[in-house]
């Protein structure tokens, strides 16, 4: 493989890390389908390491965000960023709520006990919460998973997002170089205590309010978040042919690859988890962001891949409840359920599109419009 470095100079749009984000967030959702039929067995998932796709999302993120605001900040206040970052990230944080409230009940059953005795004012009351990704404490779960946000999960990771950008706003964005390099090894060894020592041997949790979970949250945001800042600061980018499909097979492969260890050895999965995070997802977004896409037919698969991440991310779990739900309570095999796990797919992406189009899109721009107008990026 023939490479060569570049320096980050000139704004441009990396077309390639949108389709990267967007291959990661369809092997999130087919993650989720399979993760069903391992009945919460973390050793026995049949598609593994999908999880590390919030990783990959964040180290994404830290670039992106450096990126595109490092530069800004004589001409741009921080209320006036956070405002940018609520009007990208909130409207699809409600409507994925929205669905989850609608499918709340479909879910009832023995893997969920607790949605039988729930009743629609707690989750009205539930869902309002939701809308603002504060995170509601395990007293307040009507699920039972303990989950901090249960009507959608995944918004667990939304919630450290903006602390990660409310970091780099107060703080990190002053950061010399030298700074962030020592903040950025000194996540990275918290990384690797929690995933080669730790009890767990993997980056699993961060999605309830307890010591244990929050401590996860906070470790799995702070290396691949501000390593993407780092990144962006050095501007040290790497071009090759065909830089998309490479990363994508690489994304892939990392993502699906077997635990390591079994129950005996569980250093060895937390060591191929932090070498992929800390080695492996750089790598991958310095070859996103330093190589071009040539062919027409490539760039619309980008657009549409990175168009539609972030919706298929944030509105697809509600259809996993209910799909674990069936699968669990009725001992499905994974023969049988799978057939109903790609019709799931198939939906998750055309709510998602659905999503994007008819309510992302607009209301985003008529909030960019109403509330951006002193500010041109």
């Amino acid at each position: 493989m023939n490479a060569q470095t570049e320096v980050l100079n000139a704004k441009n749009h990396y077309q390639i890390l949108d389709g990267l984000r967007g291959v990661a967030a369809f092997f999130v959702v087919m993650f989720h389908i399979m993760e069903a039929f391992a009945m919460g067995n973390r050793f026995e998932q049949l598609l593994n390491h999908g999880y590390l796709a919030v990783d990959f999302f964040f180290l994404l993120s830290g670039f992106v965000i450096a990126y595109a605001y490092d530069d800004r900040w004589e001409k741009l206040t921080k209320w006036a960023f956070i405002k940018r970052r609520l009007i990208r990230l909130q409207p699809m944080v409600i409507i994925g709520t929205i669905i989850g409230a609608v499918l709340f009940y479909q879910g009832a059953g023995a893997t969920f006990p607790p949605i039988a005795q729930t009743p629609v004012w707690q989750l009205i009351l539930t869902m309002l919460v939701g809308f603002t990704v504060i995170p509601v404490l395990p007293s307040m779960d009507i699920r039972g998973w303990q989950e901090m946000h249960p009507l959608n999960g995944p918004a667990w990771s939304l919630f450290f997002e903006y602390i990660g950008n409310i970091l780099y706003a107060l703080l990190v964005r002053k950061f010399s170089k030298t700074a962030l390099s020592i903040l950025v090894l000194l996540a990275a060894c918290l990384l690797i205590y929690h995933t080669v020592l730790g009890k767990q041997g993997d980056v699993i949790g961060g999605w309830s309010v307890n010591t244990e979970q929050l401590t996860i949250g906070f470790t799995r945001l702070l290396f691949p978040f501000f390593a993407g800042v780092l990144l962006c600061r050095f501007g040290k980018l790497i071009h090759i042919k065909g830089g998309f499909w490479i990363c994508a097979v690489l994304l892939l492969t990392v993502l699906s690859f077997p635990r390591l260890g079994g129950q005996e050895k569980l250093w060895m999965n937390g060591l191929y988890e932090s070498v992929v995070i800390i080695f492996i997802f750089p790598l991958i977004v310095s070859i996103g962001a330093g190589s071009h896409i040539a062919g027409k037919t490539s760039q619309k698969i980008c657009k549409f891949l990175g168009d539609i991440s972030y919706p298929l991310y944030i509105t697809h779990y509600p259809l996993i409840y209910v799909y674990t739900a069936w699968v669990i309570d009725h001992k499905i095999p994974v023969e049988r359920g799978l057939p109903m796990g790609l019709l799931l797919f198939a939906g998750s992406i055309g709510i998602a599109y659905l999503s994007l189009k008819y309510y992302d899109e607009p209301v985003r721009n008529w909030l960019q419009k109403k509330f951006l107008k002193k500010f041109r990026a």
